[in-house]
């Protein structure tokens, strides 16, 4: 089983509010459509959630939020998911759309409704979850990160492999130069933030990804705009990007 992370970077413009990247996600789901093996996808909230959770001035703390916000984030991500299922059908994919809710407990995963979203991708089906706004209990809320999903999944499922879809060809050690990192040894790459991205940017990426290469698993980070990498990685063909291996 395979896990996929599509950034939020990818699948909208993160510089134009509520704008999907109809295009690009076409693409990455006639990629997909080539792997043979299950798969769960998770993806991101882009210029749909990230916006709306900025207005709100919503973060992945629990607190009281403004109801009026959590419910704006909640519709927008409901939006998104819904322009990359209809994509994923066009394109002969049968996705199962999996709200956090059906599988989280406040901010803990319960195990055993993850479990069975192994067996969904099992069946010919293709989970499909996102980052959203989660109740809490005691009437706060928060933001569950498509990063912070991966790591939940993978730490129950333990994956063959784990693919973070990213806007960029994978971690540099020099933005400037952009000299790629093809394999983390412990070097600390360059990190650029996105002041929009209220879940961390890339600096959460790389920190999910840390804890499930210390989980045993490989994971790799992919230019999401160049989807049939993605392909490559998990048929182990030449890879580009930078891979965190499992520890």
């Amino acid at each position: 089983m395979i896990l996929i992370k599509l950034g939020g970077s990818i699948i909208t413009n993160k510089e134009k509010p509520l704008s999907a990247r109809k295009k690009a996600i076409d693409n990455l789901s006639k990629s997909l459509k080539k792997i043979k093996e299950p798969l769960i996808i998770v993806h991101g909230g882009g210029s749909y959630g990230h916006y709306w959770s900025v207005k709100y001035d919503m973060h992945t703390k629990e607190k009281k939020y403004n109801p009026k916000g959590v419910s704006i984030v909640k519709n927008s991500m409901i939006e998104l998911n819904k322009i990359i299922l209809d994509s994923m059908i066009k394109n002969r994919i049968n996705p199962y759309s999996l709200p956090p809710t059906d599988f989280m407990s406040g901010n803990v995963p319960i195990a055993k409704k993850v479990k069975e979203i192994e067996k969904i991708s099992k069946s010919d089906l293709v989970p499909v979850t996102f980052g959203d706004a989660l109740w809490f209990g005691q009437k706060k809320t928060y933001i569950l990160s498509g990063d912070k999903i991966m790591t939940h999944l993978a730490k129950i499922l333990k994956p063959k492999l784990c693919i973070f879809a990213l806007n960029e060809d994978g971690l540099y050690s020099d933005l400037k130069s952009k000299k790629l990192i093809f394999e983390l040894h412990g070097q600390k790459p360059s990190i650029s933030e996105n002041k929009m991205d209220v879940t961390g940017g890339m600096k959460r990426k790389v920190d999910e990804a840390s804890k499930i290469s210390k989980m045993g698993l490989n994971v790799f980070f992919v230019n999401g705009n160049k989807p049939e990498r993605i392909v490559k990685a998990i048929k182990n063909k030449t890879f580009e990007g930078t891979l965190f291996r499992g520890k």
